[in-house]
């Protein structure tokens, strides 16, 4: 079934929009519930927020549902509809120290304050598909449930701590470089205030954070690869929960609520030059919404690469970095390609035909003056 033609304007959209529901719904499956979605879709879920720059994970569901599993288009709505929100309040700075770690390593030490926490991670699993998926019923989640709660040795429990960091240690030994003499500490709000470079690292950071998951691990990857900053040891990654404060009327501190954050820490050397003779470690800094260790972790590079200096190479210029992971901006104007480009590309067309005949006619009248210059050297 589909539509051999349709009528311009409102109608086309109309039906265009109809269409997309039913390719959606017709074969009659059953709704997915958007519980559901936000649970068994976690990671595509906490993407979305990330990108759309909203955490609401329920919102996040109904956009993934509505755009069929694209979490970029999922992330576009989402951040639309972020756009039409009153913000009556700004939080306190988020204490990751005090993060409710859910999984926590460390590349760079064995041993970290609290011990190494594998948490949910598909890291040290071989990437095989999953048949039997197929045929999953509510009896065998049920049966894997009861089974996991087993394994739990409740009296082995201990009371729930926070831990110190690994950066710690080298802050401890002085190992890491101090702060720069020109860092902008100017705060700016990029969904209020329009981008202007060079950008203060409260910009960077933002961008980067909400920018697109796949944009910034091919910087990232460039990076390492030699065409940035080099590559980098994971000092600590973080993933867990932190509670939010905001202040009221009064200035009280309010509880609303806990955010899942997954946090990177990345180690790299700064090498010795005529002015810096000391060597030290610095840190590149990653923060992303729920769990998107991939995303995290290419942000602490991109985000200490554009702080080098080196802005040569593109993975360390902040102007190229910021803009071009900016996936929703990127893929509005990719999409944009697809509307309407007929009087430009006409006026184009008819240049070009104008050249071509101009450049023929010139091209003719060479010839004619050869052929007379090849009977006059024949006679």
């Amino acid at each position: 079934m589909a539509y051999v033609s349709v009528k311009g304007g409102a109608d086309a959209i109309a039906q265009a929009k109809e269409l997309v529901e039913y390719y959606r719904l017709k074969d009659k499956t059953k709704p997915i519930e958007i519980e559901q979605i936000k649970s068994q879709f976690r990671l595509a879920i906490d993407k979305i927020m990330g990108e759309g720059s909203l955490y609401a994970p329920e919102y996040a569901a109904i956009a993934f549902k509505q755009m069929e599993g694209d979490v970029l288009e999922s992330a576009f709505v989402l951040r639309a509809f972020r756009a039409t929100l009153q913000r009556k309040y700004y939080s306190d700075i988020l204490d990751t120290r005090n993060m409710f770690v859910k999984r926590k390593i460390s590349s760079s030490f064995r041993e970290i304050p609290g011990g190494q926490v594998l948490g949910p991670t598909r890291d040290y699993s071989q990437r095989l598909i999953d048949s039997t998926k197929y045929n999953e019923s509510e009896q065998e989640i049920e049966n894997f449930l009861s089974s996991f709660e087993g394994k739990i040795e409740k009296e082995k429990m201990q009371e729930i701590t926070s831990f110190n960091k690994v950066i710690d240690l080298l802050k401890a030994e002085g190992l890491l470089m101090p702060a720069e003499s020109n860092y902008d500490k100017t705060v700016k709000d990029v969904t209020l205030e329009a981008v202007k470079y060079p950008a203060p690292r409260s910009v960077t950071l933002q961008m980067l954070a909400r920018g697109e998951t796949g944009g910034l691990m091919t910087l990232a990857y460039s990076s390492m690869r030699g065409f940035g900053d080099g590559h980098g040891t994971i000092g600590e990654l973080r993933y867990g929960s932190v509670k939010v404060l905001v202040s009221d009327t009064q200035g009280r501190k309010r509880y609303i609520g806990n955010v899942n954050l997954t946090e990177c820490e990345m180690i790299t050397k700064i090498n010795t030059t005529k002015e810096a003779k000391i060597p030290y470690f610095a840190i590149g800094y990653g923060l992303v919404l729920g769990q998107n260790e991939t995303k995290a972790i290419c942000m602490s590079i991109l985000e200490r690469g554009i702080r080098s200096g080196k802005s040569e190479n593109p993975a360390n210029n902040q102007e190229f970095v910021l803009y071009h992971t900016e996936g929703v901006e990127a893929m509005g104007f990719t999409n944009h390609l697809k509307l309407p480009h007929y009087v430009t590309f006409q006026s184009g067309l008819n240049n070009l035909r104008e050249s071509v005949k101009r450049n023929t006619n010139i091209q003719d009248e060479k010839m004619k003056v050869y052929k007379e210059m090849a009977k006059q050297f024949q006679k």
